[in-house]
């Protein structure tokens, strides 16, 4: 009996093996599909984030063959596309750089700060000027940097706001409580005519949603999580990069009041270099109008 139960063992650890072999090295396309009476008409977005420095096929043609496939409007992008480590001076950045930059000769690429493009602006004794050599490339190339800004998209009325936190709002184990009026203080208001467009707040870290919609974001689009890292049946994402077991916010979309949240289980991995029930993930996100309908 202990050979048999033995054997199961074996093929068990095999076909996790396997899982996560898999997930770990290729991602989903994953639709998702919001609504807004502001909007009078239909556009389709694609979302990246937190590719952390993994290449799919060389040059990661695979994630360009795939957003290709889609032809989006435009393509957003959350930050995280490095891996910055303090303690040995590393950055992979190349993957990260190059493929925005090969994005945004196709397409306009709307592009904001997680936590290790924050991290390399931050720590310069460590890092030098790479954060603002590897902003300057994607801005030739391009790309529309929202670093604490905001832009209209050209022909519509969308307006995308880039939110970059301080490194103090992505702790581990306790989540750091946001002030009253913070978001405001970074990137302003949302006021006036203003109301009147569809907001879009690009905004690394999720766990901070209700102040996100509170700010008035119609949509917000963040990364972070990673879906979780593994991802069990019924139980969702089990450990977020804070170390919180089973994180409120994993993977999908979530709503609160007239605010929707689209949060990616991103493309790569760092630390922990495991995915499980969780490959990657690029995000299609399909804005259907709903102004002047009859």
């Amino acid at each position: 009996m202990w050979i048999v139960n033995l054997a199961i063992i074996a093929l068990v650890i095999v076909l996790a093996g396997l899982v996560i072999y898999h997930d770990t090295h290729n991602f989903k396309v994953r639709e998702y599909e919001v609504s807004s009476d502001k909007l009078d008409r239909d556009f389709v977005y694609v979302f990246l984030t937190d590719l952390h420095g993994y290449f799919y096929g060389r040059n990661n043609e695979r994630l360009i063959e795939a957003v290709d496939r889609i032809s989006p409007d435009a393509v957003f992008c959350a930050g995280d596309m490095i891996t910055a480590t303090k303690n040995h001076r590393n950055v992979e950045v190349d993957s990260g750089l190059r493929l925005l930059e090969d994005l945004s000769s196709r397409y306009p690429v709307y592009i904001s700060n997680g936590n290790h493009e924050e991290k390399i602006k931050v720590f310069r004794a460590d890092f030098g000027n790479l954060y603002d050599r590897y902003k300057s490339r994607l801005k030739r190339a391009g790309a529309i940097y929202l670093e604490n800004e905001s832009a209209m998209i050209e022909g519509t009325n969308i307006r995308v706001t880039g939110l970059c936190l301080d490194m103090d709002y992505f702790p581990k184990v306790v989540k750091m409580k946001m002030p009253q009026g913070h978001i405001e203080s970074l990137v302003g208001k949302v006021n006036g005519d203003e109301k009147d467009n569809f907001q879009i707040l690009i905004a690394h870290n999720p766990i901070y949603f209700k102040d996100y919609a509170k700010w008035g974001a119609d949509l917000a689009l963040s990364g972070h999580v990673h879906g979780g890292i593994i991802r069990l049946p019924f139980l969702g994402g089990v450990i977020s990069p804070a170390i919180s077991l089973f994180p409120k916010y994993d993977a999908g979309m979530f709503k609160e009041g007239d605010s929707t949240m689209i949060l990616s289980r991103g493309l790569g991995t760092h630390t922990i270099h495991v995915r499980m029930f969780n490959p990657g993930e690029v995000s299609v996100i399909k804005l259907r109008g709903k102004k002047n309908v009859t």
